[in-house]
């Protein structure tokens, strides 16, 4: 067990890593009361050495750390990358790279929909990873000597979990398969929340421009001030309480305090003052700059019984293939690819190859799904052979 509490020997341990062709790492963090994820510890190892880093230990510093994210020779594998990558991004404005992400590996591999760390570490490590550390307090100090070693489980095992995926991965030719999904990751505008665009990850009951303006003006603010104040954006204000005030449009402090669970100390506060300047600011919006909802997934014209078949298709292929089904096609690409769309990944590169190209045979009547006893098979149809 080791634990990393002074800058120096933090330098020490990551300068040889500096050299290794890849290090496995994990986080612990808390964000339960912030908005940014606060940082408690930082696991990393080597080929030979594994360390668990203090991060909040006192007058640590963490350049040594960010240092060797930064190296573009070292490859850093995580499991389930994003909210790891989050946290290093906002420290270092930029994503560690290059990045692995064992679970984007293990669904090209054949391990599942969304395959666990410990499923991972079980099958391929052959370890039992001890999961009572998980949900404690990583703020809380000192830590106890079976958190550090819960947490060091987390990238001790993936080493090896990570090196029979490449195996896997070399063997299948399949790297490119996940090159999408990695740069994805590796791509900085998956970590930057904009709030100008929060409003769209509401559902407003109403289309009308002038209250998506003012729901687009609040979330916005909301979300600055959120980030601002370094709180969760539900404590600051809810969903639901910022759809309705985005529906009635309140004109006086009077009126914004009528909002259910408001309270009128919060509608007399800053915080109210500032709505309803943010409500004015969408009344005072020209018609041409009043935004519109995105209503593709409703003109979609999907017939469900297309959608059926091309959901057991794919359920098919990827079955063949040894490939999770969600990355091969999404449930709303099916939708739009039943509708006639074919802007959708599902038809490019190796997806078309497994899916696309027997999808579009399937639905224009080239291709008919029949049952084998249990199990579906694709057959050729009459007007194929024609």
């Amino acid at each position: 067990m080791k634990l990393i509490t002074k800058t120096d020997d933090l330098a020490a341990f990551c300068k040889p890593l500096a050299t290794t062709e890849f290090i496995a790492v994990d986080t612990e963090f808390m964000r339960e009361r912030t908005y940014w994820p606060r940082l408690c510890l930082a696991q990393v190892a080597g080929p030979d050495e594994a360390a668990a880093i203090d991060t909040l230990a006192e007058g640590i510093d963490l350049a040594p750390l960010e240092e060797l994210m930064a190296n573009q020779k070292v490859l850093k594998v995580f499991h389930a990358a994003r909210q790891d990558i989050e946290i290093f991004y906002q420290r270092m404005n930029q994503v560690p790279q290059p990045l692995f992400d064992t679970q984007v590996a293990a669904m090209v591999c054949g391990h599942g929909e969304a395959a666990s760390y410990e499923s991972l570490a079980a099958r391929l490590a052959k370890a039992k990873i001890d999961k009572s550390s998980r949900f404690t307090d990583w703020s809380r100090r000192p830590l106890s000597e079976r958190q550090i070693t819960y947490a060091l489980s987390d990238v001790t095992h993936l080493r090896v979990v990570y090196e029979k995926l490449k195996r896997q991965l070399d063997k299948t030719g399949r790297f490119s398969w996940i090159s999408e999904e990695m740069a994805v990751l590796n791509d900085p505008a998956t970590y930057r929340a904009d709030p100008d665009m929060a409003w769209r990850k509401l559902k407003p009951r109403s289309a009308s421009p002038r209250m998506l303006a003012t729901l687009r003006e609040i979330a916005a603010w909301r979300e600055r001030t959120a980030q601002r104040i370094d709180i969760p954006r539900q404590r600051l204000l809810r969903d639901e309480q910022l759809l309705e005030i985005a529906s009635h449009a309140p004109r006086s402090l009077e009126e914004l305090a009528m909002t259910r669970g408001l309270g009128r100390g919060f509608a007399e506060g800053w915080q109210g003052r500032e709505i309803l300047e943010a409500i004015e600011r969408a009344r005072q919006l020209p018609d041409s700059e009043l935004p519109t909802r995105d209503r593709q997934s409703e003109q979609l014209r999907a017939p469900a019984p297309v959608v059926d078949l091309l959901r057991t298709l794919l359920r098919l292929k990827a079955d063949e293939a040894g490939v999770a089904a969600r990355l091969v096609a999404s449930a709303d690409e099916l939708d739009r690819l039943a509708a006639g769309r074919r802007d959708i990944h599902a038809l490019r590169g190796w997806r078309r190859e497994i899916f696309g190209a027997d999808a579009i045979d399937l639905i224009e009547g080239r291709l008919a799904l029949a049952l084998s006893g249990e199990h579906a098979r694709l057959i050729p149809t009459p007007t194929a052979a024609a």
